[in-house]
């Protein structure tokens, strides 16, 4: 039996903008595909703005920046080139943020399930953990594609704390989006913001129960959560 301080709970991270900072390979297989079209490239501060909601609507987000719209057909074959771009080098210029795996590390200490959350396929996402070294964490990684609605749907949120052996009632949510907020809020569940993150608003503004500024807040912000039963807003 699992013992320690967080035995009973789970942790839940989001994956693009949240573990890892995905951007600069995301950007280049964007780039490779508008190229197909002979649209302009887009620059890496901008895709990180608009990451979060899947290759499909980054396609679309980035395509609409030169006024251009693809139907459903041409979409797809666009999004399937892109995929493929990106996993051919999938872990290229993609790093952890800081002290990622020292909090990965300090949760597991302290008996804590973990578990990812993501919007990006499951295989690619378990392809990048891999790649960084971060999968063996994880006792689930929940993609867009192994549910029947994805987040911001609560039920996303849910597989991945169940998936991983837990139970949402002791349950905390890391993530960078207010999708991400709106999938915990809807579940019931305390979320923390991480301020650094692809925030498509200012983090201070999303909601979140706690806003963190680096991974070394992660075990003392989860530990206050779950200690206190309730959402405290700092």
């Amino acid at each position: 039996m699992t013992t320690g301080e967080l035995a009973d709970a789970t942790i839940v991270f989001d994956l693009d903008g949240t573990l890892v900072d995905t951007a600069p390979d995301l950007v280049r297989a964007l780039n490779e595909t508008l190229a197909l079209e002979g649209l302009p490239r887009v620059r890496l501060d901008t895709v990180r703005s608009m990451v979060g909601q899947g290759a499909r609507r980054l396609i679309e987000r980035a395509a609409a920046r030169s006024g251009v719209s693809f139907r459903d057909e041409r979409l797809d074959q666009l999004t399937d080139a892109f995929v493929d771009f990106y996993r051919a080098d999938i872990a290229r210029d993609s790093r952890p943020f800081p002290g990622v795996e020292a909090a990965l590390e300090s949760l597991a200490a302290m008996g804590a399930k973990l578990s990812v959350c993501t919007n990006k396929r499951t295989e690619l996402s378990e392809l990048l953990l891999d790649a960084l070294g971060l999968s063996r964490w994880f006792a689930a990684i929940v993609g867009a594609d192994a549910v029947a609605d994805r987040k911001p749907h609560p039920d996303h949120y849910r597989a991945a704390v169940t998936r991983a052996g837990g139970t949402v009632r002791r349950s905390v949510l890391i993530w960078d989006t207010s999708a991400d907020v709106m999938a915990a809020r809807s579940a019931g569940a305390p979320v923390i913001v991480v301020s650094f993150g692809y925030c498509d608003d200012r983090a201070d503004k999303l909601g979140a129960d706690i806003v963190i500024g680096s991974f070394s807040e992660v075990a003392p912000a989860c530990r206050r959560l779950l200690a206190t039963g309730r959402h405290e807003k700092t």
